[in-house]
């Protein structure tokens, strides 16, 4: 074993250095607004988890799809997609969405 000291141990360069990887930035994929729970959207499609607006969506194709993925997790949390332009609600059911109660039709015995 070499009797040098310490310290220049320490300053030399290490042998093979790894080559710096480019940061990748995620610009392309726009996430949904967060929006107040007591503020009523204007605009959008709104994801209601348990009667309170969560997230905002452009489309309601996203926004139903959100939801779904949230009821299969949380099955027993009411989830539904709130159109602003229409002030509408729609429920999202396990199986996607589901009529609510106003929109069912009465049968005929």
């Amino acid at each position: 074993m070499s009797k040098e000291p310490k310290q220049s141990l320490l300053n030399q360069e290490p042998a093979s250095q790894e080559p710096k990887t480019a940061e990748i930035t995620f610009q392309d994929v726009k996430k949904p607004t967060n929006l107040s729970a007591n503020a009523m959207p204007l605009d959008g499609y709104v994801l209601s988890v348990d009667g309170k607006f969560k997230l905002r969506y452009e489309n309601s194709k996203d926004a139903m799809a959100a939801g779904i993925k949230l009821k299969q997790a949380y099955p027993v949390i009411q989830v539904a997609i709130y159109d602003a332009a229409e002030r509408k609600y729609t429920a999202v059911g396990l199986n996607g969405p589901e009529k609510s109660a106003s929109h069912v039709e009465p049968v005929e015995a």
